[in-house]
């Protein structure tokens, strides 16, 4: 048997007496797993590294690069000629990207993502394949009235796979300038021929979800869009339920656990790794695996096993759902941080309309957080801090878009963080209800990752700083009456931060 395919609890687990044994045997009822090395797991700390490891990668790659991004950035021609080279230079080479429909066509007929990517269909018509994801959630007259700027908020192709050939960055980032140089995310290598073809498949069947991109010199946006034969039918704006339906067959399968094996002999491994898939819009009933396995986590921290357990959490954009909310109050941790992007940290900070007024919705809900960790009586265990790094659209102002969870457990013997979460979710309710989400939770032992664990939760702290409920009362932090109505609206209509 390889040694990252996926297998059942039973071959490799810990004894069931630790309290992470019971976590993973939890996590095993819910999702397929990998068992890998710690040392086939690689923290990227920085955007340029991250940009530099993926250009590395795509120009050695040898059958395949697959990458499923909210957006590519119109202008991100680096990329695309690095892409362009790889495909010169390999002629076995195959290349597909995934990307939003909404977000990837929203400046057409003006240059856009759409019509970047469709270049590469026209030099490399046999071996690029460009697919734009449609929510079904927007059709017809609501389709049609909703401004451009704010239709995104009814749902998204959110997931972040970046797969070259065996190897898979798994990461928050999108493909864009900013998120190569000044923009904060998280990025987790992971050398697994086992979990890069894991999500492969699902790449490949969100994709045959999706519309194609094909150039068109006829079009002023450069590009047309069309729905495949060979696609799952319906499209999803002829007939969003049948589109949803024909979705939940192909796609249920991947959040169901792998039938349970015999017992094995195989020498155990210390590294676990779970895909986790949020594909609520596309799953009726929904069977969606990244909610469940969070929630199983924070209830086990409140149980007597974990008393002592430490976490951190953080999201670029901070809204977690009131489930989420309640269930890291009731961990009862010995220490505890949340890091939220400052206002002058996020990436509609200075943004005209609507989505101007995000950073200070933000900043109401960030208060509002404060305000329950102080109802608990949690204030000397849960701190709250904020990213900053120079401010956003000024020279050397940076952008925090990181988000995950580290969790380590009580006991000496623990060199960081056991557990840990990455990938694209932003742990919203619009990531819940709206977006697809594509996560690795990795669940270990080793020392040594452990250890990078820990390296990787303090770093992104360096720019961060405690904030308290009297910072919340200053002048610059208070948020006006039109922002709470705008936040009210938007849920109405059905939408979501």
């Amino acid at each position: 048997m390889a040694r990252n395919a996926p297998v059942a609890a039973t071959h490799t687990a810990p004894s069931q007496a630790s309290p992470l044994a019971s976590i993973t045997s939890e996590l095993d009822k819910l999702t397929p797993r990998f068992d890998v090395s710690a040392d086939d797991i690689e923290i990227i700390r920085s955007p340029s590294d991250f940009f530099e490891a993926l250009k590395s990668k795509i120009t050695k790659a040898r059958r395949r690069v697959y990458l499923s991004t909210l957006y590519v950035g119109k202008t991100e021609h680096e990329l695309i000629n690095t892409i362009r080279t790889a495909l010169k230079t390999n002629p076995t080479l195959t290349v597909s990207v995934l990307t939003d429909y909404l977000r990837g066509t929203r400046e057409a007929p003006d240059p856009s993502c759409a019509s970047l990517l469709a270049s590469l269909v026209t030099d490399f018509p046999e071996r690029v394949e460009v697919r734009l994801y449609h929510t079904p959630n927007l059709t017809g007259i609501r389709k049609a009235i909703l401004p451009k700027r704010i239709n995104e908020g009814w749902g998204l192709q959110h997931m972040k796979l970046y797969g070259i050939d065996d190897e898979i960055i798994m990461s928050g980032a999108n493909l864009s300038d900013d998120y190569f140089t000044n923009r904060q995310d998280r990025y987790h290598i992971i050398k697994s021929k086992e979990v890069t073809d894991f999500f492969s498949r699902i790449y490949r069947t969100v994709s045959d979800l999706s519309y194609r991109v094909l150039p068109s010199d006829k079009e002023s946006s450069g590009f047309v869009t069309e729905w495949p034969e060979s696609n799952v039918q319906p499209a999803p704006l002829v007939n969003p339920k049948g589109y949803i339906t024909a979705a939940t067959n192909v796609l249920a399968p991947f959040t169901q656990p792998p039938s349970r094996s015999p017992k094995t002999t195989e020498k155990p491994t210390d590294t676990h790794i779970y895909p986790l898939l949020q594909l609520t819009p596309l799953l009726k009933p929904d069977t969606s695996t990244e909610l469940p396995a969070l929630t199983t986590i924070l209830r086990a921290l409140s149980t007597p096993a974990f008393s002592g357990s430490k976490w951190t959490f953080t999201a670029g954009y901070f809204n977690m759902t009131p489930e989420i909310r309640q269930l890291l109050l009731s961990s009862q941790p010995a220490s505890a941080t949340v890091i939220a992007a400052s206002p002058w940290a996020n990436g509609f900070y200075g943004s005209k309309g609507v989505s101007g007024m995000l950073p200070a919705a933000y900043t109401h809900l960030s208060r509002r957080f404060l305000d329950a960790v102080s109802g608990a009586g949690l204030s000397q265990q849960i701190a709250l801090k904020e990213w900053r790094k120079g401010t956003v659209n000024t020279p050397g102002g940076w952008t925090y878009h990181a988000k995950g969870i580290w969790v380590t457990l009580p006991g000496v013997q623990q060199a960081g963080p056991s557990i840990s979460l990455v990938g694209s979710s932003n742990y919203t309710k619009r990531s819940y209800s709206l977006d697809l989400e594509a996560n690795t939770l990795i669940v270990t032992s080793n020392a040594d990752l452990q250890r990078r664990l820990g390296e990787e939760e303090k770093c992104l702290q360096e720019y961060a700083n405690v904030v308290t409920r009297d910072d919340y009362a200053k002048t610059e932090r208070r948020v006006g009456l039109h922002v709470k109505v705008a936040m009210w609206i938007v849920t109405l209509a059905g939408g979501a931060l």
